[in-house]
């Protein structure tokens, strides 16, 4: 009976040895799909949302010329000015005439008032008062009829002001000083400060599109502040042409580009299932990406994969795209 006993007690012992050392399960990530945004590279135009001519009021010669591409103006800022040498001789022939209207007005008036004591004493007619008063009359409207004149041709000398339609940068200047213009010609053209980004999309892409998209700039043309380089889809055109569908998108910052620069911009194109694994899971050597796999039965194994965009998550902070590699099921261990 002792030697069973002690029999039973090693067996025990062994027992609870061998569970002891029993290998543990490591802590592992498990792989699976997830769906994510799939996004397309599309060009971009830098455009102003608004592009408004500075116009002549008035026909003549340019004397002054204040602005050139790219300046920055205010609305109502003079860019331009004028004249007209004509106008000059006609202001001196309208200074004439009323030069000689106002004398003739005070010649008549006098006469009105001498018909007007005559006719009180009773040297003249009544007749005779009444056509001194109206001929007082007319030299009066003649007078103000060639002052009016006048004031006319002094307004069209004020509009040889050329001034700045909106706020924002020149564009172009297609004039010169010394150039000719005529009345309505666009001296310059001014960008209004509000800039969008106008995509052309393939029109197989359109059913994705729509206002309120998240656009995002190419990774290589965004500056210090990445934030400043994201923005939105506004507006949508409702119309194909040539293949493309048109939109307009607003993102912070486009001020530092040029109007009519093209950028790559990523554009939503609907959603596509992929695997999202974190990146501090993945190691390079030799240039080679290698996600360590593990195997229950058998030694961790590197295996080579090949790496995509980024892609954080909620629940993957530094989540990055596997383009092939691994498999859903697979479980990866730390480096």
């Amino acid at each position: 009976m002792h030697i069973l006993l002690v029999i039973l007690t090693w067996l025990g012992l062994a027992h609870a040895s061998v569970a002891h050392t029993a290998p543990r399960t490591p802590q592992t990530f498990l792989v699976a799909p997830s769906r994510v945004p799939d996004e397309k590279a599309v060009f971009a135009t830098v455009q102003s949302a608004y592009v408004v001519p500075a116009r002549s009021r008035l026909g003549g010669t340019i004397l002054e010329l204040k602005v050139r591409q790219g300046d920055r103006v205010s609305q109502g800022q003079v860019i331009a000015t004028v004249g007209d040498p004509k106008l000059a001789l006609q202001i001196g022939s309208y200074a004439a005439q009323v030069r000689a209207a106002e004398a003739q007005a005070a010649q008549a008036k006098v006469e009105r008032d001498r018909a007007q004591n005559l006719v009180a004493q009773g040297a003249i007619s009544r007749n005779n008062f009444d056509q001194a008063r109206t001929a007082y009359d007319v030299a009066l409207s003649n007078l103000n009829s060639i002052r009016a004149q006048r004031a006319v041709i002094q307004q069209q000398v004020v509009e040889g002001s050329i001034f700045a339609p909106a706020s924002g940068r020149v564009i172009t200047v297609p004039v010169t000083a010394g150039t000719v213009v005529m009345n309505g010609d666009a001296v310059a053209t001014v960008a209004k400060q509000d800039f969008v980004l106008r995509l052309e999309v393939p029109e197989r892409h359109a059913r994705y599109l729509k206002a309120g998209d998240p656009v995002r700039l190419d990774g290589a043309m965004q500056g210090p502040n990445d934030d400043a380089r994201s923005g939105t889809i506004t507006l949508v055109y409702p119309q194909i042409d040539n293949g493309h569908v048109v939109a307009d998108a607003t993102v912070p910052g486009l001020s530092d580009y040029f109007v009519g620069e093209r950028i790559p911009v990523w554009v939503g194109a609907g959603s596509r299932q992929t695997i999202i694994v974190p990146a501090h899971l993945l190691i390079t050597r030799s240039g080679i990406d290698y996600a360590r796999l593990w195997r229950g039965d058998g030694p961790a194994l590197d295996v080579p994969i090949q790496r995509g965009q980024s892609h954080p998550t909620k629940a993957i902070k530094d989540g990055i795209e596997i383009l092939s590699g691994l498999k859903p099921g697979d479980r990866l261990l730390a480096p």
